[in-house]
């Protein structure tokens, strides 16, 4: 019987012989088409942006992104799917805030460890959310007006594009912010959300400014704040909460290309190059920016600046306002 030793020595010989041809393989990264999963369904933002990018990535990698809706659970179903992938760098993420800070707050457990499970290769993209109300039901046109108007409504209440959403957080965020407790109503995405609102249902919602523009431009709905820093591009005459007196309000969803952890770094480098050199090119630039989108690039390093910093926050505000996923 062969002892322990002698097994520890074939093993690390067959290791630094795979070695060379695993770096090979990483050298000759990409040599088939990559898939670009999205935990998103079909037409929703993060769909839409994938679409935008993908050829652009893949022309940069000299090899076609491949984009697959995979929907579910939140987004868990999806990002799962990713986790589980070699991490050779032909199975990609592109997603929202959602996966990387909402859910690992807001689920009991995920099927993945979201600390360990993915490698950051870059922030794209953000969106501001954006407190929306019907015009016939909602008097106010400012949020310090709002929480005056509120204390004569015993049954206010505001949707969300779902429990547990970025919605969800930011309505919380305004709700303590104004000292208002309207009733969260959640819906099943933002489509309804925003049917309702228009026809009166529900006299608030919290949506993306990409789903919102169209209707405030239509005056079907009117904005009274955005959650981000910095007013949007395509709400440019809507202040944001810190304009408006409320500074704890900062909140946008934000979006990232991730893979499963572990990859090669050769790989890794030619993805985060591939990406930055992407975000660097204006016509991408403008192209996001023409859809709704804040371009918005940051590094790996910045990824889990970011997410070590809204964890704790939004972990808080859960805890406060008792938000679970469905």
């Amino acid at each position: 019987m062969r002892s322990v030793a002698m097994l520890c020595r074939m093993a690390v010989v067959a290791c630094v012989g795979m070695a060379p041809a695993l770096a090979a393989q990483a050298q000759d990264y990409p040599n088939r088409p990559v898939r670009l999963i999205v935990p998103f369904t079909p037409g929703g933002s993060t769909d839409v942006m994938a679409r935008l990018l993908a050829p652009v990535l893949g022309q940069r990698l000299g090899q076609t992104i491949v984009v697959e809706n995979k929907p579910g659970a939140g987004t868990v179903l999806g990002a799962d799917l990713v986790a589980r992938s070699p991490a050779d760098g032909y199975t990609l993420l592109l997603s929202a805030a959602s996966t990387y800070t909402v859910n690992p707050v807001v689920y009991a457990s995920l099927p993945y460890d979201h600390e360990k499970a993915f490698q950051p290769l870059g922030i794209v993209a953000s969106t501001p959310l954006v407190l929306l109300a019907n015009p016939g039901r909602i008097k106010a046109n400012t949020l310090k007006e709002l929480a005056a108007e509120a204390a004569g409504h015993a049954d206010l209440a505001y949707g969300s594009f779902g429990s547990g959403s970025t919605s969800h957080f930011a309505g919380e965020m305004l709700n303590t912010a104004l000292g208002i407790q309207p009733v969260h109503v959640p819906y099943r995405g933002s489509a309804p959300a925003m049917t309702d609102l228009i026809g009166g249902q529900v006299p608030l919602t919290v949506d993306t400014v990409v789903a919102a523009a169209p209707q405030v431009s239509a005056g079907k709905v009117k904005a009274l704040a955005v959650t981000s820093a910095q007013r949007s591009q395509m709400l440019p005459d809507v202040p944001t909460a810190t304009e408006s007196g409320y500074p704890s309000v900062q909140f946008s969803t934000w979006f990232a290309f991730v893979a499963p952890a572990g990859l090669p770094a050769p790989v890794s480098a030619k993805l985060e190059q591939a990406i930055a050199g992407m975000m660097a090119d204006k016509a991408v630039r403008d192209s996001l920016l023409a859809n709704g989108y804040e371009p918005e690039y940051g590094t790996p390093a910045q990824y889990r600046e970011r997410v070590a910093e809204e964890l704790p926050r939004l972990r808080r505000i859960a805890q406060d306002a008792k938000i679970q996923a469905n």
